[in-house]
């Protein structure tokens, strides 16, 4: 199974290009693009996407999404 990723809003639009322009294979999305949650979902509705979609958040959100990793 390829692992599908989803890059957090707040992460640069650029890391996505930077992975991109390594491996042009790698499967991944950013918050807002379409086909998935648009900017400003909240935590547990990026979460549901990601259980959906089968896919890794990639997030340095230190703040509010620990405290969800609990109910998962």
């Amino acid at each position: 199974m390829k692992i599908k990723f989803l890059l957090d809003e707040n992460l640069s639009p650029r890391l996505k290009v930077a992975v991109l322009r390594l491996n042009p294979e790698i499967d991944i999305l950013r918050i807002g693009e379409p086909n998935t949650p648009p900017l400003e979902t909240l935590d547990p509705d990026v979460l549901q996407y990601l259980g959906l979609s089968q896919r890794l958040l990639v997030t340095d959100n230190r703040t509010s999404m620990p405290e969800h990793l609990e109910e998962y």
